[in-house]
């Protein structure tokens, strides 16, 4: 008896290590998407009927968004929805802020050399999209030199540009059209799904569908490479086809069946990225050179032009003009620079006046800068003792005189540094000109950066031409600086 007490709590303690092992081998069973409890999804949350905010209730719902929760549901997790702008999707992925992309994401060879991609839970064909009286483009053959409106990260991108058409980048399908629409482009290609979705949604009678393409397009799941959820996956979409359940979901968003059996593809092997940012210094480069560059010295010049005629109206005592100068600096100051660009370029065609890409971002930035720069050299002008004007007065000097031989030398001293401040900034926005067609230079990185994925490498990239032209900036300040020191007062 004694010699039993001894030994079971050894029993007891072999019995539970057993156990432990059973259950951790069971445990090691378990899937990574199961073990985690939770799949991540990121989707756009702006992309109807595919991911987007039902207006009545504001839940985010759509084709895909259905398929991540039954996908999810099958596998008996929850799922938590991580909204994200397309453009920066895979970055986001990358950067493990979710699981996988469920956004229509088409499955190329490309994107199977860089990412797990699961099977197909929607095929559609590719189709040509033109504007409703337009009868030169029928097929890709009809392309050459006409101008489409692509997403950058689309496969429909390179499609439209292996045709021979210059492709302006945009942020979604929707401004795609409204482009179209508008006559800014020619053609934008773009899945099947999509537009009948789009036609059905919006009765829109200005566009058509002019052709085909000649290629399937299939959409699943991205997941980062060597994830391993392909099979949860891939197991949880066979039982949702087989039982009908895509089918159904499908029919509920988009009036077709969009499922579909995944077909075999090979893989690209993946590009060096040395060689990529190489071959591509040159046109990020050119970008720098012919778009961001001008951009910003027409904007700042203008700019100036402006904000020294808003200045000397802030400080006359004609009250309607003082008040004008407030009201004008008060708008510019209080509303964001990307929504200017936007009442610019896609507001204004409202009211019959359309202005191209270009010269609207100089418009823009122009007025933007004469807000901003109104008020240094305000400050800079007043910092001018008043002895200064009292003197020029006793030389027989006129107001207007007296500001372009006295008061503006000295106060351009002051000036300076807070106005360098605004051109070096002033560089860094022209990179929203971007999201208005202006293919400057972080655009050019974008464009390059979407069929390969290689976002960090073409953004850093980008992002030293940028350094490199504020450093070059800075020392140019430096050098007025010490130039203007001649007519500070000593």
């Amino acid at each position: 008896m004694h010699r039993l007490r001894r030994t079971l709590p050894a029993i007891l303690l072999l019995a539970a290590l057993i156990l432990a092992g059973c259950a951790g081998s069971s445990g090691g069973g378990d899937t990574p998407i199961k073990s985690a409890g939770v799949l991540r999804v990121g989707t756009e949350g702006v992309y109807s009927p595919f991911s987007y905010h039902d207006a009545a209730t504001g839940q985010l719902v759509g084709y895909d968004v259905d398929v991540a929760r039954a996908v999810a549901d099958k596998i008996g997790v929850t799922v938590e929805f991580v909204e994200t702008p397309w453009d920066s999707m895979f970055a986001a992925l990358e950067a493990n802020r979710f699981d996988v992309v469920a956004n229509e994401v088409t499955i190329n060879d490309e994107r199977k050399a860089k990412y797990d991609l699961s099977q197909p839970y929607s095929i559609g064909e590719g189709v040509i999209v033109t504007r409703a009286d337009d009868n030169s483009i029928t097929s890709l053959d009809d392309l050459k030199g006409k101008v489409a409106a692509e997403n950058a990260t689309s496969n429909w991108s390179e499609v439209a540009r292996k045709a021979g058409a210059r492709v302006e980048s945009v942020e979604g399908f929707t401004q795609a059209i409204t482009l179209l629409s508008q006559g800014r482009v020619d053609v934008v290609i773009n899945d099947s799904i999509a537009v009948y979705a789009y036609l059905a949604e919006t009765k829109d009678s200005s566009v058509k569908i002019a052709g085909t393409v000649g290629e399937k397009s299939e959409q699943g799941f991205a997941a980062r490479k060597d994830s391993g959820l392909l099979p949860e996956l891939n197991a949880a979409l066979d039982e949702l086809r087989a039982d009908g359940t895509l089918a159904q979901i499908s029919q509920k968003y988009l009036n077709a069946n969009a499922s579909g059996a995944p077909e075999a593809a090979g893989s690209a092997p993946p590009r060096s990225t040395w060689q990529l940012i190489g071959e591509n210094l040159w046109p990020l480069a050119r970008a720098a050179l012919t778009m961001t560059i001008p951009l910003t010295v027409i904007s700042f010049a203008l700019g100036l032009v402006i904000a020294l005629a808003v200045a000397l109206a802030r400080l006359s005592s004609n009250i309607v003009a003082s008040n004008v100068a407030r009201f004008y600096i008060s708008v510019i100051r209080g509303t964001p620079l990307l929504v200017q660009l936007f009442i610019v370029f896609f507001a204004l065609p409202q009211f019959g006046v359309r202005i191209d890409p270009f010269p609207a971002a100089v418009i823009a930035f122009s007025l933007n800068v004469g807000g901003y720069a109104a008020e240094i050299i305000r400050s800079a002008i007043q910092s001018i003792p008043k002895g200064q004007w009292e003197a020029a007065q006793t030389i027989g000097l006129d107001y207007t005189g007296t500001l372009r031989r006295i008061i503006l030398p000295q106060a351009a001293r002051v000036a300076v540094p807070p106005l360098s401040n605004t051109l070096i900034s002033l560089v860094k926005d022209t990179s929203l000109a971007s999201t208005i067609l202006v293919t400057e230079l972080l655009r050019q990185a974008q464009i390059i950066a979407a069929p390969t994925f290689e976002f960090f490498a073409l953004y850093g990239t980008a992002a030293v031409y940028y350094w490199v032209i504020c450093l070059v900036l800075s020392f140019g300040q430096a050098r007025i600086e010490r130039r203007l020191e001649r007519y500070v007062a000593k």
